[in-house]
């Protein structure tokens, strides 16, 4: 199993050097490309590429992490796994492994996510991910993180194709991690943010604790209560409507909703909350 190891921190986060070196541990064929500085918050954004601009990329010795596949890449963490599936470090990855993240990943926020988003750019691409954040404390328990992602990992490899989980752990020793639990989305992650000024020149944002009480099933609950916490995530889907919808009185009609169909005005806007009218689109060829 070649992964693709990588992070939204940057290439010098400790975190990432942690999570590699135990997946190499583990027995996988680690490569880690990571971008060259901190890109936090930058979802699944490819940057702006130019076909007349060149990339900045180099080989970086991290010989703690126990693999000589190391590189930097100048763009944010989706370039990466888009990069490296287009060959351009070897062999493309069977998986991706994002983080670990310094801060959890909760909440319908997680749109926002470089760590997340690195996993779902790589389920775009037809391949499956974990993204792996660890909460803030008195100091970053990367390896207890780094054990659980581990864990969990063969659940992604043995899972249906283009699967990707997000792994949220406490900031606590192994011992200390109550276990793992299936959870969903909370409303709010563990912080939100606000404009604290705004100027006619500037406007600062600030990261606030939200009042919101997360709920026990939810990610942040969770990990609030001492769980490790897994979700599973789905990027991109298709919104269809129902098989009947709403026509002028009198008019009868047999339907069929389908791909390609002319708009009729039995079409109607699918609700997004409607979970059985969702349906992931099909992807390319993996040499596409």
């Amino acid at each position: 199993m070649r992964v693709l190891v990588t992070n939204d921190d940057g290439i010098q986060s400790e975190g990432i050097h942690v999570l590699a070196r135990h997946l190499v541990e583990a027995g996988h064929q680690v490569v880690v490309v990571a971008p060259d500085r901190d890109y936090s918050g930058s979802g699944a954004a490819l940057g702006d590429l130019k076909p007349d601009v060149a990339l900045d990329v180099r080989r970086v010795d991290l010989p703690d992490v126990g693999t000589e596949e190391c590189w930097a890449l100048a763009g944010p963490p989706a370039l990466t796994v888009v990069a490296a599936r287009l060959g351009a470090f070897g062999e493309p990855p069977d998986l991706v492994v994002s983080g670990i993240n310094a801060g959890l990943n909760t909440g319908r926020s997680i749109l926002h996510s470089g760590t997340v988003g690195a996993a779902l750019t790589g389920q775009n691409f037809g391949i499956s991910g974990l993204a792996v954040s660890v909460a803030r404390a008195d100091r970053w328990h990367w390896d207890t993180a780094a054990s659980i992602a581990v864990e969990v990992l063969p659940m992604v490899v043995d899972g249906p194709p283009r699967s990707v989980l997000n792994l949220n752990v406490p900031g606590r020793t192994r011992d200390q991690v109550e276990g793992i639990r299936w959870t969903r989305l909370a409303t709010f992650g563990a912080v939100r943010a606000a404009v604290s000024t705004r100027t006619d020149e500037h406007l600062q944002f600030e990261l606030q604790p939200s009042d919101y009480v997360p709920e026990s099933d939810t990610d942040q609950g969770s990990v609030d209560a001492g769980w490790a916490s897994i979700t599973t995530l789905v990027g991109v889907v298709e919104a269809w409507p129902s098989a009947t919808g709403s026509l002028p009185a009198g008019q009868a009609f047999e339907s069929e909703i389908r791909p390609g169909a002319p708009l009729h005005a039995v079409h109607e806007i699918p609700d997004p909350s409607a979970g059985h009218w969702l349906r992931r689109p099909d992807v390319a060829p993996p040499d596409l």
